[in-house]
């Protein structure tokens, strides 16, 4: 629980936080932009990824909601839905999930999991970072923005291939992808 405790202060309370500090400016002047960064994990969830996938799922409703809410002050709100990222991120997830599991009733299925994850991000296939400058920068510049940037490696097939197939499918694809 600390450890979900933990992302949900980084990746939802925090932005939260820096919203309300904005939010004010904005509105008193009847305009403005507000870009949150997910995830393609905010659509769609895969194994072992249960809080991080939450957290996304979280961002991407108060993005949702806020976009409503704040269209009248002519504030836009966009999200950035990154799918694989060339980052130390995989890394550092691989190394938590073991260790979060060691000893434990998954510890078999985590460590095969991560594995998996390192093996991933140690490959070619993850796009660059420069991706998400470059979405930002659309959203930012942008008459009229997007609500979402679906962006890199995997993220339009893997939220496509989430809305189109059976649930108990797509579980089985994620579960045995690595």
């Amino acid at each position: 629980m600390e450890e979900a405790r933990a992302q949900f202060e980084v990746n939802v309370f925090s932005l939260a936080e820096l919203i309300q500090l904005v939010l004010p400016h904005m509105r008193k002047q009847k305009s403005g932009r507000i870009i949150n960064v997910s995830s393609m994990g905010g659509r769609l969830t895969t194994y072992f990824g249960a809080w991080y996938h939450a957290t996304k799922y979280a961002v991407e409703a108060l993005s949702d909601a806020l976009r409503m809410e704040t269209s009248d002050f002519d504030i836009d709100v966009s999200i950035i839905e990154p799918g694989g990222i060339k980052t130390d991120w995989g890394f550092i997830a691989a190394d938590k999930l073991e260790a979060s599991a060691k000893g434990g009733a998954y510890e078999e299925q985590a460590t095969k999991a991560a594995k998996g994850m390192r093996s991933q991000y140690s490959g070619n296939m993850m796009s660059d970072p420069k991706i998400i400058s470059r979405a930002i920068s659309k959203a930012v510049n942008s008459r009229r923005p997007r609500p979402r940037y679906l962006i890199g490696m995997g993220a339009k097939p893997l939220v496509f291939l989430h809305t189109i197939l059976p649930t108990r499918l797509f579980d089985y694809s994620m579960k045995h992808a690595s």
